[in-house]
């Protein structure tokens, strides 16, 4: 699958599900990739964190990829770069501020140096091969959002990233509707476009909106006031430095990443007049009314400051009369998670505002009128919905089409679309999956070892131990370990009973070693299976002596 005369484009993640983002585009016998992404396991990934995409389509055509581009920060359009990007080889480009998030991930893993990063201004263009670049700034929830003006010799796209419109942004001065009409003005074919608030019917809402909200919640607390938020958002930090001197309170913040981000967005000019913090130690000795608390961990995530408090487990604590303000939406599959801190935290007579309570948030992603205004800007011939799962790609499309774009393309990942000459359609399928980041390997994310882990998880383990003479005769009574067995108060007639099983299969064993081996395991197994309902992997040592 070698790009012609032609324009290709091909998803590898983020098309159907939402995170893991990663995009192909192709002509002229050479690929770009926009983004490389990573999204995060839930229960059936067990012992994982993250999940990273295959990209053994375009591994195996390497020598025809001629960069990565990114288009924002956030970990679903970058956090594979570090365990992925090395083995591609080619540049990766970005403007300054995604650049330093992407620069430290590299250090911490020792390929800084080996890795050709290219800084791009917002606004900015270059080239690629055959590929014409330009960064266009657009608002979203972390500074330097970008969409990409792609030029062509068989069309121009416009790749939108993640996006939405806003008016007043706390940082950074995105694209105006002057700008987006004068490239609409020179020709957009095909409109590539988040998709994940098509079901909006409001407006996103400016960042700057939020400020009231934060400022009222922290006026109205009596004791310590915790706001948690995503990390990345430089801008509700910007809102939350004013707030505390606003409100007369220090401010105290808990987390590496949140740190990770003041850094290098004061690196790049912002958050200049963020004020200085204190900290964890010194926040605690300060009178309740007088600190101001940012923490990670919105999203119930198990290792961050705000579980770490909740538990009591971090030098801040909450008490009763304190608040935390939930500065974020739930990402769906987190409430559970999201729901465990808010009761350890409710127990303890903590209060809690969420978006729910008070305007505390506003989302980074286009509702409905922020998507019929790009169309109306742009006057794309295409509209080709990525960063969804498919109710949200099926939308869009019907939506794009309602308000007057000639043509919807609904892909999914894997497709191989040709988006010109000629009508768009798909013509392919790339292999598309998912591998799992466990400790330091990077394995199949539905491979042995994972399906192994999530046996062990549902059934148990047992290990069996068989002495046998060189004639295959008894020479011990067997030893019989289980872990995670639901056997409880019943553990030793339930050991006892496994162990007499394993003997009698050795004593009635007619075969070779391995056959033994086998006989043993299924008589253990069916113990188990009598005992409990399940069926545990049994493994067994046959030691001769």
């Amino acid at each position: 699958m070698t790009p012609g005369n032609e324009l290709l484009f091909c998803a590898l993640g983020g098309s159907g599900e939402i995170g893991m983002n990663v995009n192909l585009y192709g002509t002229q016998g050479k690929w770009l990739m926009v983004d490389m992404g990573v999204t995060f396991a839930d229960h059936s990934y067990p012992g994982i964190d993250l999940v990273l995409p295959d990209l053994s389509f375009i591994e195996e055509r390497r020598e025809q990829l001629v960069g990565i581009v990114l288009t924002h920060g956030h970990e679903d359009h970058i956090g594979a770069l570090p365990y992925l990007a090395q083995d591609l080889g080619v540049p990766l480009y970005a403007t300054p501020f995604t650049a330093g998030l992407i620069h430290g991930k590299l250090e911490e893993e020792r390929i800084a140096e080996s890795v050709d990063l290219r800084g791009i201004r917002p606004r900015d263009g270059f080239s690629a091969g055959p590929f014409d670049i330009r960064f266009v700034p657009l608002a979203h929830s972390i500074p330097e959002a970008n969409a990409l003006e792609i030029t062509t010799p068989y069309g121009r796209v416009f790749h939108t990233g993640d996006w939405k419109l806003d008016a007043k942004p706390v940082i950074g001065s995105p694209a105006s509707e002057e700008e987006l009409r004068a490239i609409g003005d020179a020709g957009i074919d095909v409109l590539v476009c988040d998709s994940t608030n098509v079901f909006n019917a409001d407006p996103s809402g400016s960042e700057s909106s939020v400020r009231r909200g934060l400022a009222e919640a922290v006026a109205k607390a009596r004791g310590r006031v915790l706001v948690t938020t995503f990390a990345s958002n430089a801008s509700r930090l910007a809102t939350l430095g004013e707030v505390a001197k606003e409100t007369g309170r220090k401010l105290c913040v808990a987390g590496r990443s949140l740190d990770r981000i003041i850094r290098v967005a004061r690196s790049c000019g912002y958050l200049r007049d963020f004020p200085d913090t204190v900290d964890p130690e010194t926040a605690m000795r300060l009178p309740r009314d007088r600190v101001l608390i940012i923490a990670t961990g919105g999203q119930g995530e198990a290792r961050a400051a705000l579980s770490r408090i909740a538990e009591g487990s971090h030098p801040i604590s909450l008490d009763a009369g304190d608040t935390v303000v939930f500065s974020s939406k739930q990402i769906p599959g987190n409430e559970v998670a999201i729901g465990r801190i808010q009761n350890i935290l409710a127990g303890r007579g903590v209060e809690m505002v969420t978006e729910k309570q008070a305007h505390v948030h506003v989302s980074g992603h286009p509702g409905r009128p922020e998507l019929a205004a790009m169309y109306g800007w742009l006057r794309p011939d295409l509209l080709m919905p990525v960063h969804g799962e498919m109710r949200h790609l099926m939308e869009q499309a019907r939506f794009g089409l309602s308000q007057g774009v000639p043509r919807a393309l609904v892909q999914t990942d894997g497709d191989i679309v040709r988006l010109a000459p000629g009508e768009p359609e798909k013509i392919g399928h790339a292999p598309v999956g998912r591998l799992v980041l466990d400790g330091d390997v990077i394995l199949p994310a539905d491979g042995a070892t994972i399906n192994e882990r999530r046996k062990l998880g549902i059934n148990g383990q047992m290990s069996v131990a068989v002495a046998v003479t060189a004639e295959g005769r008894l020479a011990g009574a067997p030893r019989v370990r289980a872990q995670g067995v639901p056997v409880e108060d019943e553990r030793e007639p339930f050991i006892a009973a496994a162990e007499e099983a394993a003997a009698e299969a050795v004593r009635d064993a007619t075969g070779n070693r391995e056959r033994l081996r086998e006989d043993v395991r299924l008589a253990v197994r069916r113990v188990a299976t009598r005992w409990t309902g399940k069926k545990p992997i049994v493994d067994v040592l046959i030691v001769e002596v």
